[in-house]
């Protein structure tokens, strides 16, 4: 089953591809991961991509889309792949939708998952991530263990981003909504959409999203 969760910076998609993956053998398939394994590949996609990343120009589509190619052929399939982060516009939607006909492969369910802004910044603002393993918390939500240590790797460097602010987040929310949320309609006209409350509980969000997929 191949699936894309869309919804703004900090609705959760990050946390909730991690649950699917290790609950249901699904491939992850985040364009910034991608990017960064990719630099450092020593492949002719990754000299490309360094090259332009190094320019600091921003990465075509036509790039992103060779990588995700790379990524749907490479026999790591498993139990399908989560399009995290892509497609991000109308454009993209088309290049990907041609990709998998053009090798055989179907998308079954596009999540959406939708949030108030102001929670979502409220969300946000609360956020840190475990240095060695890249493990989300919040402050709210899922607080860092009492002891100090991540509770997937037990290390102890927490980091907060740069651009976890108020103003940045919301810089980042109108890019979203300029530029992504036209695929919301895009993927209702085609019948794919499903949308699910992305501000209640992890487990919550996770049964909802299941519920989804057990159906689609």
């Amino acid at each position: 089953m191949n699936i894309i969760l869309l919804g703004p910076p900090g609705a959760g998609k990050g946390t909730q591809a991690h649950k699917l993956v290790d609950e249901r053998g699904m491939v992850q398939l985040s364009t910034g991961d991608m990017l960064r394994a990719a630099r450092t590949s020593g492949t002719d996609m990754g000299k490309r991509v360094a090259e332009v990343m190094d320019r600091g120009d921003l990465v075509t589509d036509e790039i992103v889309i060779g990588l995700i190619r790379e990524r749907l052929t490479d026999g790591t399939q498993g139990g399908g792949y989560i399009f995290d982060g892509f497609p991000r516009t109308l454009a993209q939607a088309d290049a990907l939708s041609d990709l998998m006909a053009e090798l055989g492969q179907t998308l079954d369910a596009v999540i959406e998952m939708r949030v108030d802004d102001t929670a979502l910044v409220a969300r946000i603002t609360a956020r840190s991530t475990c240095g060695d393993c890249g493990e989300v918390y919040n402050d709210i939500s899922k607080p860092i263990p009492a002891d100090g240590k991540c509770a997937n790797c037990g290390g102890t460097d927490f980091k907060r981003r740069a651009d976890d602010n108020e103003e940045s987040l919301k810089t980042r929310l109108l890019a979203y909504y300029k530029q992504t949320s036209p695929l919301v309609g895009y993927y209702h006209a085609k019948g794919m959409l499903n949308s699910v409350n992305g501000l209640g509980d992890i487990d919550a969000v996770a049964g909802a999203i299941a519920s989804v997929l057990d159906n689609a």
